[in-house]
């Protein structure tokens, strides 16, 4: 993103500022003529701040002002001003401008200026962002545990599309959470107070998919004693989750698309069309793009559902979040079954780390329940005997170490930051320093 656009119709002025801006360190673009500015942002980005002179030829500072202020109405803008339009420059402060410079004007008065409204509009995008952040945490919270990139990408885009009308294709192995995400998606939408239905294609017969589904009218078939609504209706206004979509039979693969794109259903042994008011959420553990080349799935069908697709990492490409989700795990178990969560050790915590966990977030949550119960690891294909960590180089070994040591006095110390120093015996800057570069974040520690 560029720091400022400079806008005067003078070249001597803009060759002045231009080397004032460079001296200090501010990313700027000139122009001569308001038109340019606004084609260039739109075409481009929005600068932080807007500089501009009130008379120029064409479209006049204060018009400029009033066009960005219907774009961002938080965008600083500094105009520059004459001694006859001092009384125009009053006015656009009131009509929301960050200040004016009245001509002449040195260049460290301007360079003081746009400084001060840089660090403003900086502040505002990044509450913007904390209150995004913080409308998603307040439905993902502890649920979506992850600080990895991928993770982080991954809860960003949620807070993105949730509250959209567009159906979703949730793509992840088994085990990863495709379920939590869904539900999510779901709690973050305006259709929240409405149902959440989730349906797994591969666990209903063929022959009875239908039914289930789009619900049948009494007597449609030998045993349909009664009118059953379907798994589309009862989400009505709400949201249906189909997982294993991959599973669906190639004949209701048919029927689905027809009702993704008509929004409408009709019960089995009904002539009466039902619209209906739903999102779609699909699941699957597969390529569809693959099995729709290999004609095990609609082609037509994959490109229908894939309008927006949410990659779901598995569990051993991002092995930092392990420990934290754990520890979540631990509590939760604890909770569960009434016992105490007691901490792991330094050694159950490297045995965690170079574990690949196929069975992924699903896995892990089996583990900590074992270890609530037994009060020791037990984990089928986990190697426990001593000297089993996968081996690497010394740096990398050093650095995992010092970030599960530091990792394990969080969870001990439920986040606290003081008590962690104490733990550890090092000064709070030397702790904030390790945290950031490990990407530890304490609000994932803090005892429930």
């Amino acid at each position: 993103m560029c720091d400022v656009f400079f806008i005067d119709d003078e070249p001597d002025i803009r060759i002045a500022i231009e080397q004032s801006f460079e001296l200090a360190d501010i990313k700027a673009r000139f122009f001569d003529c308001a038109e340019s500015a606004l084609l260039a942002a739109k075409e481009d980005e929005y600068p932080l701040v807007i500089v501009t002179d009130i008379c120029l030829p064409g479209l006049s500072g204060q018009n400029l002002l009033h066009s960005i202020r219907r774009h961002d109405p938080d965008i600083p803008v500094i105009l520059i001003t004459g001694h006859g339009d001092i009384s125009m420059a009053v006015q656009a402060m009131h009509d929301g401008a960050y200040d004016f410079i009245e001509k002449p004007f040195s260049p460290e008065r301007l360079t003081e200026t746009v400084f001060r409204a840089i660090d403003k509009r900086r502040l505002t995008l990044e509450n913007q962002q904390l209150k995004r952040t913080l409308k998603t945490s307040q439905v993902l919270g502890p649920r979506i545990i992850g600080e990895t990139q991928g993770m982080k990408n991954l809860k960003e885009t949620i807070g993105q599309v949730a509250d959209t009308s567009a159906d979703i294709l949730l793509f992840g192995e088994t085990g990863t959470g495709k379920e939590l995400i869904a539900r999510s998606l779901h709690e973050l939408s305006s259709r929240r107070e409405h149902n959440f239905v989730a349906v797994n294609c591969g666990a209903v017969p063929e022959h009875l998919i239908e039914s289930e589904l789009y619900g049948h009218e009494k007597g449609a078939f030998t045993g349909a004693e009664s009118q059953r609504i379907g798994k589309f209706e009862h989400a009505q206004g709400g949201t249906l989750f189909l997982d294993e979509i991959e599973s669906m039979p190639m004949p209701a693969q048919i029927r689905l698309l027809r009702v993704l794109q008509e929004r409408v259903i009709e019960r089995v042994g009904s002539n009466e069309l039902i619209p209906l008011d739903i999102r779609v959420i699909a699941a699957t553990k597969t390529d569809l793009n693959e099995t729709s080349l290999q004609g095990t799935f609609r082609q037509d069908l994959y490109y229908r559902l894939n309008i927006v697709t949410l990659d779901i990492p598995p569990l051993r490409e991002r092995k930092e979040d392990v420990p934290a989700l754990f520890h979540h795990f631990l509590l939760v178990a604890a909770a569960r079954y009434g016992k105490a969560a007691n901490s792991i050790s330094k050694q159950d915590l490297q045995q965690l780390l170079s574990h690949d966990w196929p069975g992924n977030v699903r896995e892990l949550r089996n583990s900590a329940e074992r270890y609530v119960l037994l009060g020791k690891l037990i984990q089928p294909g986990l190697d426990t005997t001593p000297g089993s960590v996968v081996p690497s180089g010394l740096s990398e070994q050093v650095a995992e170490f010092e970030k599960s040591v530091i990792e394990q006095a969080l969870i001990e110390c439920g986040g606290s930051i003081k008590d962690t120093m104490d733990t550890l015996k090092i000064p709070r800057k030397t702790l904030y320093d390790k945290m950031q570069k490990y990407q530890l974040d304490k609000d994932n520690y803090k005892h429930e």
